[in-house]
């Protein structure tokens, strides 16, 4: 039987997921088998593990840090986000089907089984989980049948630190406030609270640390600093939307899709020091990149129609005409084509027809299975500015409703316009290093300015970062006593 330790939060973006991919590290480096877990993640930035199921990148980070390859058992129920009143709801790595919010709630005790199936196997495994919560134990309109929070923690019987932010401020009435809200049984489980995301000089905060755990009634486990460590992000709160990046050396711009997913696809670009990568969403924004992406999207027609109405469709149809290299991929991809239609109503109402850009000659057909695979190949013949390409191997994982023909290369082409349906597709080693060389090439810049790296190596030292910053600024002896039960 493993030990457990719960991470919940006083919101959400408090910081529980990278504090509980730090615990993952850490324990690890202390000789344990670990595991992480959430047994309900909304999120758009979602993974395919070999076996094909589908799960929410955060528990892909945090096993990372274990050192352990990614399962759906680590995050058994998925809510990808389809409009604001609904989801599609995905649970142990397969599709249930689309839900509205009243619907899912109303059946979220059938996924019971499903959670515990999940966690007792993982429980019988590993020496140690670390488990995350989600939103705030304090939705006290949640609490009957929460299955994420405190309601798991009873379940699993996990005792749970309280992570608050206090960046945003009124640290000490989120975390006393939501521990006024626990009920009694709720309260027992608590054993310590964390004051994150703190810049400046802890004697400062203590006079009230010394209250907050009077009001509170457990120890302060820690004051974690602002933390600058380069490891993946939830996606609707990530930071990267919304930092100014001015153009650099090689400026790369992705469209801000509304629903856009899998923004991670960028993140070898983001890594190399004189390139930027910029998330656009007006065509005053896009200016003159040397690259332009139209990333992933969890309702393409609904962004393609955004894309139209925004301009942003015109700007980037003209900057691709002047020769200015267009990637797309899963969505937009699709949105490249001739045409998208939905006649299942797997996205849209049933019988939706939408013109795409006509940039790539396909059509896309949206059908109610999904398709959800890891792949791996070689790149068949790539023409155009990006034909360095062509040959090298490749690997990441497709994760889409539509179908654009029968069988399509991992790379599709014309001119200076590109498509691909895998996820992941720079990832591999030298893939986004040959995709730069093309572009400093044709803007006669030397690659060698743009700082290269060893991508595998460069994540580890990130994870090794994070382990050092949670055993630095918390209470490491504490933290194993509640491991223990202590």
């Amino acid at each position: 039987m493993a030990k457990n330790i719960m991470i919940q939060g006083t919101m959400s973006n408090a910081g529980k997921s990278l504090l509980a991919a730090g615990l993952c590290r850490v324990l690890r480096q202390d000789g344990y088998r670990t595991a992480p877990f959430k047994s309900q993640n909304m999120a758009l930035n979602s993974f395919i593990t070999a076996d094909g199921g589908e799960m929410g990148r955060a528990q892909v980070v945090q096993a990372e840090a274990a050192g352990i390859p990614p399962d759906v058992r680590m995050n058994p129920i998925l809510l990808k986000p389809t409009t604001d009143m609904g989801s599609q709801v995905i649970v142990s790595g397969a599709v249930q089907g689309n839900m509205k919010a009243m619907e899912y709630y109303r059946r979220k005790r059938e996924f019971v089984p499903a959670v515990m199936a999940a966690y007792e196997s993982l429980d019988a495994e590993f020496d140690a989980i670390v488990i995350e919560g989600a939103g705030s134990p304090a939705e006290i309109n949640l609490r009957q049948d929460d299955i994420v929070n405190m309601g798991l923690a009873k379940l699993v019987n996990a005792p749970v630190l309280l992570v608050g932010d206090i960046d945003r401020g009124g640290v000490f009435a989120q975390l006393y406030g939501t521990v006024a809200l626990l009920e009694e049984d709720e309260r027992a489980l608590l054993k310590g609270v964390v004051v994150n995301k703190f810049r400046g000089d802890r004697a400062i905060l203590e006079p009230g640390l010394a209250m907050l755990e009077k009001l509170c009634g457990v120890p302060v486990a820690g004051v974690m600093p602002c933390l600058h460590v380069d490891i993946d992000d939830e996606d609707s709160l990530s930071g990267r939307f919304t930092r100014d990046t001015a153009a650099k050396l090689i400026d790369v711009a992705v469209v801000r899709l509304p629903r856009i997913s899998n923004f991670t696809d960028l993140a070898p670009f983001e890594r190399y020091e004189n390139v930027s990568v910029r998330y656009v969403a007006s065509p005053r924004e896009l200016g003159a990149p040397d690259l332009m992406i139209l990333p992933g999207t969890k309702s393409t027609i609904e962004d393609l129609r955004w894309l139209r109405q925004s301009g942003l469709e015109a700007a980037v149809r003209q900057a691709a005409s002047r020769g200015t290299p267009l990637v797309g991929i899963c969505g937009g991809y699709q949105m490249l084509g001739r045409r998208i239609s939905d006649p299942e109503g797997a996205e849209a109402p049933a019988g939706t027809e939408i013109a795409g850009l006509g940039l790539l000659d396909m059509e896309t057909v949206f059908r109610g299975e999904k398709v959800q695979a890891q792949t791996r190949g070689r790149f068949g013949e790539v023409e155009g500015p990006l034909s360095g390409l062509s040959g090298m191997p490749y690997e990441g994982y497709e994760i889409h409703m539509g179908r654009s023909g029968e069988s399509r290369p991992a790379l599709t082409g014309c001119g200076n316009v590109y498509g691909t349906y895998i996820h992941g597709v720079f990832d591999a080693p030298g893939v986004s290093e040959a995709v730069l060389r093309a572009l400093c090439g044709g803007k006669g810049v030397d690659f060698d300015r743009l700082g290269s790296f060893d991508a595998a190596a460069y994540r580890e030292r990130q994870y090794d970062l994070l382990a050092q910053a949670v055993r630095e600024n918390l209470d490491m002896e504490l933290i194993y006593r509640i491991l223990d039960k202590g």
